[in-house]
């Protein structure tokens, strides 16, 4: 009787593994699993980039940005870098994609101005690719020696716009381009060039304030220091008053 009980028993918890395994949230489980060990085996690689090796919870991330983008895990780990703490496209891989994506023509670019000057830059443009004719240009924003300028892009120690700013200005006009044509390419991510851009703007507004709040801690002490001592003053000074006169004055 208690072996039949048995039996009756796993006879009803199969059932309900089973179930459990077609369900939304059993699917999620088994899905996970084997991200972890494709990350697993990413992580033990030597071609990898130094960010995932050893580190299987940047590989999951990477895999689920592949996986979305229709791309080999290795391909986005390749291209994607930690500036500052916060992941970034490399900017060619950027332009890469687009032009893959078979959805417009090749990126082109347009400079305008002379060379050397505030007023030099470029521009990305293409067109979709139903638009055989070429009939409707899709423009980006023009981005100027003088907007680079501006923003504090060149102010950088060793800023790569004041070396090979043909480059750099191809590289931005490509990253504007697509987030108004493509942003879901990108992820909503910034490229490489941006962040490092961004937290030189952000590195030297800090330092501006501590340097504020340095200096105001400092006065602040000296002024303290200041009161102390002329109170400390007036206690040692002697009370002198003049018989003739009756003038009250103080010996130090």
């Amino acid at each position: 009787m208690c072996k039949d009980n048995n039996n009756a028993t796993a006879a009803q918890v199969v059932p309900q593994v089973e179930s459990y395994d077609l369900t939304p949230a059993g699917q999620t489980a088994k899905q996970f699993e084997i991200i972890q060990r494709k990350a697993k085996a990413l992580t033990a690689s030597t071609i990898v980039p130094e960010t995932y090796r050893n580190n299987i919870g940047n590989c999951i991330i990477a895999i689920e940005m592949a996986e979305r983008m229709g791309t080999p895990p290795l391909m986005v780990m390749q291209n994607l870098y930690i500036v500052h703490g916060n992941p970034a496209w490399s900017s060619k891989y950027l332009v890469g994609c687009i032009n893959a994506s078979k959805r417009f023509t090749t990126l082109r670019y347009e400079f305008r101005g002379e060379e050397g000057t505030p007023e030099y830059g470029c521009r990305c443009y293409a067109y979709e690719a139903h638009d055989k004719d070429h009939k409707e240009p899709l423009y980006g924003d023009w981005i100027t020696m003088d907007m680079a300028n501006k923003e504090g892009w060149t102010k950088k120690s060793g800023s790569k716009w004041l070396t090979m700013p043909n480059q750099m200005l191809r590289y931005r006009a490509a990253a504007f381009w697509q987030r108004v044509y493509c942003p879901e390419i990108s992820m909503g991510l910034l490229t490489t060039e941006e962040a490092e851009d961004i937290s030189i703007d952000t590195t030297s507004t800090q330092a501006e304030a501590a340097r504020a709040k340095a200096e105001q801690m400092r006065q602040r002490a000296e002024e303290a220091m200041a009161r102390q001592a002329k109170a400390d003053t007036a206690e040692d000074a002697e009370v002198v008053v003049d018989a003739e006169t009756g003038e009250v004055t103080m010996n130090i």
